[in-house]
């Protein structure tokens, strides 16, 4: 077995996080290394990349998030190993990864720009991508989006959902799933009853 620390920021979201609970799924042991915001400008030294995540394997270190998702995946048996599946799981993976590399730019921004930045997010960046993570979904049943079991891809989008549903994001109305790709939302709701996961979030609650 290998020895895992997943290094990220203390929340309850962002790109680590679903490699966090694809182990805790999985029942991986691995060390869940967190530091505040205020301690990245003196970690991201010691990065790949001066970035986060990153998975130390044995030592090593490795970054890029989706490549960690993919790994743990296959520990845990969330990962297909069809590689028309897997295709299938990383075009959702990507997709993702497509819409958090557009909310990131925003997060730093103030005042009149920050606005129609996030404005623009609203009119155009989620209604696409959510509206086609919804007719994925239900491409495949409506349940999974591989597989028709939990997968990564499940994953990934669940932790996207709660995000635009948290009310962390200004100017992002909480509303915005609901009101453009239901079934999306249904799939989240689903998705935090997975036991481990139930089990997990009640226990980062404490």
């Amino acid at each position: 077995m290998h020895k895992l620390k997943l290094t990220y920021f203390d929340i309850d979201g962002g790109r680590a996080e679903p490699a966090r609970l694809a182990m805790h799924v999985g029942r991986i042991p691995f060390e869940d290394d967190r530091f505040t915001f205020a301690q990245f400008a003196e970690i991201k030294k010691a990065m790949p990349l001066a970035q986060v995540p990153v998975l130390t394997i044995d030592g090593l270190q490795v970054t890029q998030c989706n490549a960690i998702n993919r790994f743990v995946g296959k520990l845990a048996g969330l990962y297909p190993r069809d590689p028309f599946q897997a295709l299938l799981c990383d075009e959702i993976l990507e997709a993702v990864e497509d819409v958090d590399n557009r909310i990131g730019p925003t997060l730093g921004m103030q005042g009149e720009e920050f606005k129609r930045a996030r404005k623009a997010l609203v009119d155009e960046t989620f209604p696409r991508y959510l509206k086609f993570l919804q007719a994925r979904l239900l491409a495949r049943g409506g349940d999974f989006f591989i597989e028709n079991r939990l997968s990564m891809a499940d994953l990934k989008v669940f932790c996207l959902i709660r995000w635009l549903n948290s009310g962390l994001l200004d100017h992002v109305p909480t509303t915005l799933v609901e009101t453009l790709a239901p079934e999306l939302n249904r799939h989240c709701q689903r998705i935090a009853q997975v036991p481990e996961i139930a089990e997990y979030y009640a226990g980062r609650a404490e």
